[in-house]
């Protein structure tokens, strides 16, 4: 499957009527088994990226072509249609172009630019936020760099938790007037929120976080969100699972006696090991 034909694949999510959730993915193997068991659509995060490639916090030190490049190896791994934090676009107006260009190139088919200022600014005590005027200047920079239109534009702004629910609505006015083909909204927290942005916001709605509160899938569906994360649990838990193993062989554990390691037939699928023999055999004879 061709890049465009992923990105075509989450504009049907979101002029759909349903919502879906994403699966948090971090490496080729991770996004393999996200299509494997029958996710949608992947999401792949800035503050994974930077765990993943740095062991950093998310606290916006990773490059531009660091995250580029671990993009492509995520989507040249299957047909896995990949949503990613793009953050502030690593910059200005202009590095925002830039950065859409790498990211098409890289074959995402959604990508997210927020309006927080970032990195964080010297002697910030909390997050802040761009004017809404250069949040406005980003996301028509961004519709500008596309080359290819069927690539996702979403805008994302945390300003309910900053600033508030008013400024939050105007701003997503603003951006979905300029055409972002979908909002991010962080820190909604209740029904009454969700309410208010769906009412006022004529976008799909992607939201970062989807506890029962707002009544499931189908309740958020109801509010016009059409992607809903639900958290990095399996980076979290691939942390978890690397250190107890480490832990367990430096203490004496015999690698026998390990009970937390995959299958072999799972090996094999998630390498894609039968691929790689038809190849061998056509082309090599073996």
């Amino acid at each position: 499957m061709n890049f465009s034909a992923r990105r075509q694949r989450v504009r049907a999510i979101l002029a759909g009527d349903v919502c879906v959730h994403p699966g948090s993915v971090f490496d080729p193997i991770s996004a393999r088994i996200a299509e494997d068991v029958g996710f949608e659509i992947g999401m792949f995060a800035g503050s994974i990226a930077s765990f993943t490639v740095l062991g950093a916090p998310d606290i916006v030190v990773l490059t531009l072509s660091e995250f580029a490049q671990q993009i492509q190896r995520i989507t040249r791994a299957g047909n896995l249609p990949l949503l990613v934090d793009a953050d502030h676009g690593y910059g200005n107006a202009l590095s925002v172009m830039r950065t859409v260009q790498e990211l098409e190139q890289a074959g995402v088919a959604a990508m997210t630019i927020e309006d927080t200022l970032l990195p964080r600014a010297y002697g910030a005590a909390g997050a802040q936020l761009l004017s809404a005027e250069e949040g406005l200047g980003k996301i028509r920079a961004a519709l500008a760099a596309r080359r290819d239109p069927a690539t996702v534009i979403v805008a994302r702004t945390s300003a309910i938790s900053i600033s508030g629910l008013e400024d939050a609505i105007h701003r997503a006015r603003l951006y979905a007037a300029a055409g972002a083909d979908a909002m991010f909204f962080t820190g909604v927290s209740t029904v009454e929120e969700l309410a208010a942005i769906h009412a006022a916001v004529g976008v799909p709605i992607v939201i970062g976080g989807s506890d029962g509160e707002f009544g499931g899938r189908e309740g958020m569906a109801a509010q016009g969100v059409r992607i809903a994360l639900q958290g990095h649990q399996p980076f979290m838990a691939a942390v978890q699972a690397t250190y107890e193993t480490l832990k367990a062989l430096r203490e004496g554990v015999s690698p026998k006696a390990l009970t937390n390691q995959p299958s072999g037939a799972l090996m094999k699928r998630v390498t894609r090991e039968a691929d790689y023999n038809a190849a061998m055999k056509d082309f090599m004879g073996l």
